[in-house]
């Protein structure tokens, strides 16, 4: 008795079946740095280089991709890396500037509580 759906219409933990690449589906045989309309389809919008997994490529196609990559990269035609600044979060410091922060605040704290102390024996003495 099949209680799973799924495994019963054979869409269950088998085989799945493999990515076809770009590369492969265009019937392009090699990839030069030159063509980077066709390199950034292998980049991610970090501008990492895809892995052969996602993009379907063969592991011959994966490293002409990732050498031409570099190539172009070398060349400026690539960047290096994606700059965007919505990807960094807005709350976040730099080291030296969260312990200043930290510093900072610890110190008010402490000139806080002195000032209480001073405060309530202020009136006790007075009396």
């Amino acid at each position: 008795m099949i209680r799973d759906k799924d495994a019963a219409e054979g869409r269950g933990k088998g085989k799945r079946r493999r990515k076809v690449s770009y590369l492969t589906i265009n019937k392009i045989d090699k990839v030069d740095y030159k063509e980077v309309n066709i390199l950034r389809r292998f980049l991610n919008d970090r501008g990492k280089i895809v892995p052969a997994r996602q993009s379907g490529n063969t592991a011959k196609q994966q490293r002409m991709i990732t050498r031409a990559i570099d190539q172009a990269r070398e060349l400026a035609l690539i960047p290096f890396v994606a700059k965007d600044s919505s990807d960094r979060r807005e709350g976040s410091y730099r080291r030296s500037d969260r312990d200043r922060h930290h510093s900072s605040e610890r110190a008010n704290n402490d000139a806080n509580v002195e000032a209480a102390a001073t405060e309530a024996a202020a009136p006790a003495a007075t009396e």
